[in-house]
């Protein structure tokens, strides 16, 4: 496949940038299917699904999640439209495009879309990791998708929800950064296509190689 026909998400691309020996074995080659090694991967999508149900039907929430019951009766009840697990696409010149476009660049799926006839959008992430590792990188993304697919929006607020320690992290970003945020992305998306072209995906090893990686065939792997 032709590396620029290929893809990335926030997802992949830290995937790639945390080690690229991994996103080759999974995403490019599939000799390994990338699945939850640990319950909190499960925890978080069994939220994520309860979020969307309840945003969109009402009712019950599970036990483990009726802590967030407020939360999200507050995105319900938001002035505009709100949209769960929306995917957006957008071509390497930043036109918008259906998530499973042959022609998309990037793409990615938001937990919450909040908008309306404003120039203000809102996006979330519901995060059940450690707010140490933060990374708002994902809110930068998910805003370009936005200004591609809502053009009268020129400024989305962007927030980082972590459920367990109930911290916030927030990334809000103006219309006047896109294109800085477009070259930020250029410049790092091409090195994980360089790596695609050449097929050189050299590990690196990090303190989720022991316990947390399905690449069983890399040196640094303890769960063989």
């Amino acid at each position: 496949m032709n590396p620029w026909l290929r893809p990335f998400s926030y997802s992949s691309l830290k995937q790639f940038e945390t080690c690229p020996r991994q996103y080759g074995e999974i995403t490019v080659h599939r000799n390994f299917k990338n699945v939850f090694t640990s319950p909190r991967g499960d925890y978080g999508d069994r939220l994520h699904k309860t979020a969307e149900a309840y945003i969109h039907y009402g009712g019950s929430i599970d036990a483990d999640f009726e802590f967030l019951r407020p939360t999200l009766d507050v995105l319900k009840n938001s002035r505009g439209t709100c949209l769960t697990e929306h995917k957006m696409g957008v071509s390497h010149n930043g036109d918008a495009l259906p998530w499973n476009s042959n022609e998309r660049w990037f793409q990615g799926i938001a937990d919450i879309v909040i908008t309306s006839d404003s120039p203000i959008a809102k996006v979330l992430d519901f995060k059940t990791g450690d707010v140490r590792y933060a990374d708002t990188d994902q809110l930068e993304l998910m805003a370009l998708l936005i200004f591609a697919h809502y053009p009268h929006v020129k400024y989305v607020k962007g927030r980082l929800l972590f459920v367990l320690s109930q911290q916030i992290r927030d990334r809000n970003v103006d219309i006047k950064e896109k294109d800085r945020l477009y070259q930020k992305y250029r410049e790092r998306d091409a090195r994980r296509l360089g790596a695609i072209e050449a097929n050189n995906f050299p590990a690196k090893e990090s303190g989720l190689c022991k316990k947390h990686c399905v690449v069983l065939t890399c040196p640094h792997n303890g769960r063989k």
